[in-house]
């Protein structure tokens, strides 16, 4: 919630939003387009070092396929043989540009030219954990793989973008009914008898009563003090002030000011 609600519950502690989640195996995000791509390849070389039989993930969308770090990534990670599945979040628009007027190419799991990729159905459940669990396998032993997810995202890209200036609501509408990956998958579950109706109502009504206890309990949470403005720009086991990185904490010299 901290990109909406700026609150201390938040990953960021209210100083910041999607770009600022951090957790033990997960890099989050980076304020910089494609950065967290080579961040990833970097991720993918620390295993292989270790040897301790992970892979990384890194993950990017179509507007930041363009971007020349990809393309340096796949190199490096291609020419050591890292294990790392590159996945290309394809949902059609890079903020506000459809795909085919911001790319020459658009079969993305191509780009990496001598990595190899594949183009999934980014709105089947099933075909991604299969596209997946084959390229976890795949790149422990191969080397790097470039994976293509084609997807569409219903709403604005960020809360400024309504999401309807460059496209149409029908188009939306009928993604939406036809391809929602939730839905297809519940078709799917009541086709074969692994659920049945009701146990769908109970779930969802598990799952909207998580939500709505979620954002109750974000928006009670209370905005960060202004004096942690500055604060956790470093992770260290010195005290903040050492590195400058309180701005309201005085240094040794300047006790006497």
């Amino acid at each position: 919630m901290d990109s909406a609600t700026s609150r201390k519950l938040g990953c960021a502690k209210g100083k910041g939003g999607s770009m600022h989640m951090y957790n033990y195996n997960f890099y989050g995000g980076n304020g910089i387009v494609g950065a967290q791509v080579p961040l990833g390849a970097g991720i993918a070389f620390a295993n292989q070092y270790k040897n301790n039989g992970s892979v990384a993930m890194a993950l990017y969308g179509d507007g930041a396929a363009n971007q020349g770090q990809l393309f340096e990534s796949f190199n490096m990670a291609k020419l050591w043989n890292l294990p790392c599945i590159f996945v290309c979040e394809n949902n059609r628009y890079g903020m506000g540009t459809a795909v085919h007027r911001a790319s020459a190419s658009v079969d993305y799991y191509t780009r990496g030219d001598y990595v190899p990729g594949i183009r999934v159905d980014g709105m089947d459940i099933l075909a991604v954990r299969e596209a997946v669990k084959f390229s976890k396998k795949y790149v422990l032993e191969n080397g790097p793989i470039n994976l293509e997810f084609v997807t569409y995202r219903y709403h604005g890209h960020s809360m400024s973008d309504p999401g309807t200036s460059y496209r149409t609501r029908d188009e939306v509408k009928e993604v939406r009914q036809s391809l929602d990956p939730i839905t297809t998958f519940r078709d799917k579950l009541l086709q074969v008898d692994m659920v049945s109706k009701d146990d769908i109502k109970a779930i969802d009504a598990q799952a909207k009563q998580h939500v709505e206890e979620e954002t109750a309990k974000a928006l009670a949470s209370t905005e960060p003090d202004f004096k942690q403005l500055a604060n956790d720009i470093y992770i260290t086991d010195k005290p903040l002030s050492f590195r400058s990185c309180n701005a309201f904490e005085k240094l040794p010299h300047e006790a006497n000011i």
